[in-house]
């Protein structure tokens, strides 16, 4: 996010609400994609957010959504396919500015 204004529009009322909703998956991008003078920054993003467990029932859908786009001629990382089946079995939308990298997803924003 970055303090980039549309990122904190879309979060914020989330927040207010207790429905900002963050896989476990997407906790170990924003670590891996973090600058050192970010981490504060970063786990009160972590921290604000009610974090998404890999379940069994997340690991079976990711690996059919990964099968179906396969067969589709697009492939998509496992990682992608594992938020895209926690959004869909928790019933929550995917804020991101990729979307090719979930089709059928729905989408905050």
């Amino acid at each position: 996010m970055r303090g980039r204004k549309p990122a904190i529009e879309l979060i914020a009322p989330l927040w207010a609400n207790n429905r900002a909703y963050l896989s476990i998956l997407s906790v170990y991008e924003l670590y891996a994609g973090m600058r050192d003078k970010e981490r504060k920054d970063t786990e009160n993003f972590i921290n604000a957010c009610i974090i998404e467990p890999v379940t069994m029932e997340v690991a079976r859908t990711a690996g059919e959504l990964y099968r179906k786009h396969r067969a589709a001629d697009l492939t998509l990382t496992s990682i992608d396919c594992l938020i895209a089946a926690t959004a869909a079995i928790g019933l929550h939308k995917i804020a991101t500015r990729n979307k090719d990298l979930y089709p059928e997803t729905p989408f905050y924003g």
